[in-house]
């Protein structure tokens, strides 16, 4: 007589999800989330985080310094001025982008994830949108929140926090407003570059390069060209624009001498060319997600 085969039957206690389920905007919100912290390395190795939450610091030391002289009764010596920020921590700026952005969008590629965020509801679109938003929130914080720092803390610090404010109410409008256009344009142009390759030290060249050549080209345009063309060179350094939008502003003029004032455009021509290249460089990164093949 043959043996029967025998078996067993265990229950793993599996059920049926009868929780909520989310839309297409809860995963564009989590990705977004989960962007946001990658970022700055939350959730991974302490290496992750030292560069950007590293860099952040960095960012926020002239704030500290200029209230640190502020406290001290120093009138009328505003070594890091409002309108100047920028130009001061521009490297920094740059560095911050050129470590994240690969972060990003790279990882995703090396680790072969899209697909398994295509195969959902989230679009690519919506998968481009939240990079970009992400990295823009993460830039917020190198450029908005210093300024912010710095313009609380001299007013905690003076003889009259309301006297202060009354006096200084009309920078909070070109800060936030700053602070969002060069967040906006440095992620735009980080992203589209970082875009194009999975691999991290490629893409982190490949961001630095083109700001640190452009910007050399730049000045040699406009300081050895006195025509027309020289003076459009100043279009051509990122930290140009950024500067003659920062400047246009807070209503403030460039120093004697540098590339803004030999360019002598009016501002807002700095602004339209830098939100024109905002959006050309976020369209380019949706149509390449679009296009990608995975």
């Amino acid at each position: 007589m043959s043996e029967r085969a025998a078996g067993s039957i265990y229950d793993l206690g599996y059920r049926r999800y009868e929780g909520r389920r989310l839309g297409r905007r809860d995963a564009v919100l989590a990705l977004y989330i989960h962007g946001l912290r990658a970022s700055f390395g939350l959730g991974r190795r302490t290496r992750s985080k030292i560069f950007p939450i590293g860099l952040a610091i960095v960012a926020a030391v002239p704030a500290f310094v200029q209230i640190m002289i502020a406290s001290i009764g120093v009138d009328d010596l505003d070594i890091f001025r409002a309108e100047d920020y920028y130009g001061y921590i521009q490297v920094i700026l740059v560095l911050f982008v050129a470590v994240v952005a690969p972060e990003l969008l790279g990882r995703d590629a090396r680790h072969a994830t899209l697909p398994l965020y295509f195969s959902r509801g989230l679009s690519r679109s919506e998968y481009a949108w939240a990079r970009y938003g992400a990295m823009t929130t993460a830039l917020l914080s190198l450029t908005l929140l210093p300024q912010a720092i710095m313009f609380l803390g001299n007013a905690l610090v003076g003889d009259s926090f309301t006297g202060y404010f009354s006096d200084e109410w009309k920078q909070i409008g070109p800060i936030i407003g700053s602070g969002i256009a060069i967040s906006a344009l440095l992620a735009a142009i980080a992203l589209i570059i970082a875009a194009q390759t999975p691999r991290r030290a490629f893409a982190t060249v490949g961001i630095i390069a083109p700001f640190l050549l452009l910007t050399f080209i730049s000045s040699a345009f406009v300081f050895n060209l006195e025509n027309l063309v020289g003076r459009l060179g100043i279009f051509l350094s990122p930290f140009g624009v950024m500067n003659g939008l920062t400047h246009w502003m807070f209503g403030a003029s460039g120093r004697a001498g540098d590339d803004l004032m030999r360019a002598d455009f009016a501002g807002g021509w700095y602004f339209l060319f830098a939100l024109a290249l905002t959006l050309v460089a976020v369209a380019l990164l949706q149509r390449h997600y679009r296009r990608r093949s995975l």
